[in-house]
């Protein structure tokens, strides 16, 4: 009894996530067309354009590292999509110093983090 349940519940949570990553997928697309419009008709000679691409590149970033952590359920996808936010943080024009040795701090321990706690195997050469 407890086994079918836990299946069922499992399986019922499996598929919760599902369906909010396809919520989030159908979100980045509509942002993604919207952010396609509105950056075809800024004045490019302009900083603020090249910033406001930056940031919606790495809002959709973000976007897709949530789909794969729903899906995945994978520790080094939850580093990365941790990593995605704080550069994204440290874009914003007007960070506070605190904000920017924090920021820098929280992404040396992710480095750290990723470096000791996650089992990652060296990549491989090409050559051989």
């Amino acid at each position: 009894m407890k086994y079918c349940l836990a299946q069922t519940t499992r399986t019922i949570a499996k598929w919760i996530e599902c369906l909010l990553a396809f919520g989030i997928l159908i979100g980045i697309v509509i942002f993604l067309v919207t952010s396609i419009i509105r950056l075809t008709g800024m004045d490019w000679l302009e900083t603020f354009a090249f910033y406001e691409m930056i940031n919606r590149i790495l809002l959709i970033m973000i976007g897709v590292e949530l789909i794969r952590t729903l899906i995945t359920h994978d520790l080094e996808t939850i580093v990365e999509l941790l990593a995605i936010v704080i550069a994204r943080k440290l874009l914003k024009p007007d960070l506070a110093n605190f904000d920017i040795i924090f920021s820098v701090l929280s992404f040396a321990a992710l480095l750290a983090a990723r470096k000791y706690l996650l089992d990652i195997a060296p990549a491989q050469d090409l050559d051989s």
